[in-house]
């Protein structure tokens, strides 16, 4: 089975946080800053579905062949709940930097400490919490009291 992998206009910013939580590899346009993004988006990462708000940018990637799906609601739950039609599953996942979609892995101490002085944090985190590292944005993430908020708005989206 081949991973579906995403990429989303400028409109879809926290659908494609979401998606990268879910461990799905996805490239939000709004981090690239390209000048004519409707041509960068049907021309560029034809291996993704793009996911997209505009109806006239869904149209033309129907009209040249390029997978795209368009996203009717405004809300993030509805946006995610509109993708099962994709079969796409939301779950956290802690696979991929949900800033820049880089892989996330165990931090060494030395990374763990840097992070945790730069947020004034203590370092009886490192044995409080299972930590995953973002090597590209230097973001460190653990199981807090985000978490149970992530956990209670996916079974939101789940009703």
């Amino acid at each position: 089975m081949v991973e579906m992998k995403f990429i989303c206009d400028r409109m879809l910013g926290k659908l494609a946080t979401w998606l990268r939580i879910s461990g799905y590899d996805t490239i939000y346009i709004g981090n690239l800053k390209k000048e004519d993004e409707d041509d960068f988006l049907l021309k560029n990462h034809l291996d993704r579905i793009l996911l997209t708000k505009d109806r006239s940018l869904f149209r033309k990637s129907e009209k040249i062949g390029r997978s795209a799906f368009l996203i009717k609601s405004n809300d993030v739950a509805d946006q995610m709940k509109e993708l099962r039609t994709l079969n796409v599953k939301f779950q956290i996942v802690m696979d991929r930097c949900s800033v820049c979609n880089s892989l996330l892995r165990k931090p060494s101490e030395k990374e763990a400490l840097e992070v945790l002085k730069e947020l004034g944090l203590k370092e009886d985190m490192l044995e409080r919490y299972e930590l995953w590292f973002c090597e590209s944005c230097k973001k460190l993430y653990w199981m807090g009291g985000h978490w149970i908020n992530m956990v209670r708005f996916l079974k939101k989206v789940e009703e």
